[in-house]
């Protein structure tokens, strides 16, 4: 059956359930899953909805990640990494060759077994905020208390940053994030991270540790093909400083609230706590929190789902669509945290899927057994209505978690 051909509109955005993705992603994948999109720019390009075609684009190489080509799905200030020493080691929006030899360089220090043996680690982390949380007794944010100090800390320890620094670079890290952040802001805040990171890597260098900047300092020397510049090291500690603590402390206070709302799942997790690993597959496929998708420019004509793609538009891959896709997951509006291992697309795919993944797994696996051991009668402080979603900013979670317990 033809699909049926539907004029250019916005990027889906209204939810209707604060768990679920927009209603429209379900119209578009069964009408018209590569649509047309318009652009605040004025510009039109496309939006892809289905599981299969997400991935096929994440992983076509006649598709560049280079946002400086791209139009933005969103009204919001762009901050285009345009200058050399500003793009440097943001291997997220490069293209091969360049972001290859990035991502070989890093590659090694992000493996399965290097991330499982922080476990011990992010065990006493996780251990010693629930043992604050327990002195102070509720009610408690899980936000300021759990969820984000712990994979703060985390990449902190791994990277090499000064934890005492975190108001700092948090704050910075929210206003990138944000939707509603006006120019001078978003200026500002890139401008002192970027300054901030490009000092670091300076002492480093002059003073090494055994963490992860001055191990890529290090291996510059030992190995000079992979010897990285001040910029590099810059570029890279900003992306993995804001990804690794932004993406997992919105999964653990979004995860803890989606449990505490599907309290058969909850109890299924108490029930089988060795089954946590697919459980936190499930909560990374069911809440997608890369809430508005992946951006890709077409480099040549590109034909998807028999729609031509023009060089040079735009497109939106849609995760939290492909992740609800009923052609790749049995019943996907369902939340089973029994539910099979699955190729959901929550962390990308293809050669920009996330670097840090591995760490994500290991932090949540050990984060939400851990919690909800301690408190089982954990319940939310306030009526769910009142519970304030991050509708406004790009990485999707909560602002704040109130809850009790006992």
């Amino acid at each position: 059956m033809c699909a049926t051909r539907l004029a250019p509109a916005p990027l889906p955005t209204r939810r209707g359930c604060p768990l679920d993705p927009p209603d429209d992603f379900r119209r578009l994948r069964q009408q018209d899953p590569v649509s047309r999109l318009s652009f605040p720019d004025g510009k039109t390009g496309w939006l892809l909805t289905r599981h299969r075609d997400v991935r096929a684009v994440l992983a076509d190489d006649r598709f560049s990640a280079d946002r400086r080509r791209a139009s933005l799905p969103l009204r919001r200030i762009p901050i285009r990494l345009a200058e050399a020493e500003q793009r440097a080691g943001v291997l997220l929006t490069m293209d091969p060759p360049e972001h290859t030899r990035y991502r070989r360089i890093l590659t090694r220090y992000f493996t399965v077994r290097r991330m499982r043996a922080l476990a011990p680690r992010v065990e006493r982390i996780v251990a010693d905020h629930l043992d604050a949380m327990e002195r102070g007794g509720p009610p408690v944010d899980l936000v300021p208390a759990f969820a984000l100090p712990i994979p703060s800390l985390v990449i902190c320890e791994l990277l090499g940053v000064p934890y005492a620094d975190r108001a700092g670079f948090q704050r910075w890290s929210r206003t990138l994030l944000g939707l509603d952040v006006d120019e001078a802001e978003a200026l500002a805040a890139h401008q002192a991270l970027c300054g901030y990171m490009h000092d670091l890597v300076v002492a480093k260098r002059a003073r090494p540790d055994d963490a992860l900047l001055s191990q890529l300092i290090a291996r510059g020397t030992e190995a000079p093909e992979d010897a990285l510049s001040d910029d590099e090291l810059a570029g890279i500690g900003r992306l993995l400083l804001v990804a690794g603590h932004e993406t997992t402390a919105n999964m653990l206070a979004l995860g803890t609230y989606t449990l505490l709302s599907y309290p058969g799942e909850l109890a299924a997790l108490r029930a089988h706590p060795e089954g946590v690993q697919r459980a936190v597959e499930e909560l990374l496929r069911y809440l997608t929190i890369v809430q508005f998708g992946t951006l890709r420019v077409a480099k040549e004509d590109v034909e998807i789902a028999g729609r031509r793609i023009r060089a040079g538009e735009t497109v939106v891959a849609s995760l939290a669509a492909a992740n609800r896709d009923p052609e790749q997951f049995d019943g996907p509006d369902r939340l089973d945290v029994t539910r099979e291992p699955s190729q959901h697309v929550a962390f990308g795919h293809g050669i920009h899927q996330c670097l840090g993944q591995q760490l994500a797994r290991v932090e949540m696996e050990v984060a939400f057994p851990a919690l909800f051991g301690r408190f089982p009668d954990l319940r939310l402080a306030v009526p769910a209505n009142q519970v304030p979603f991050r509708d406004d900013m790009l990485i999707y979670g909560v602002h704040a978690l109130p809850l009790t317990w006992g």
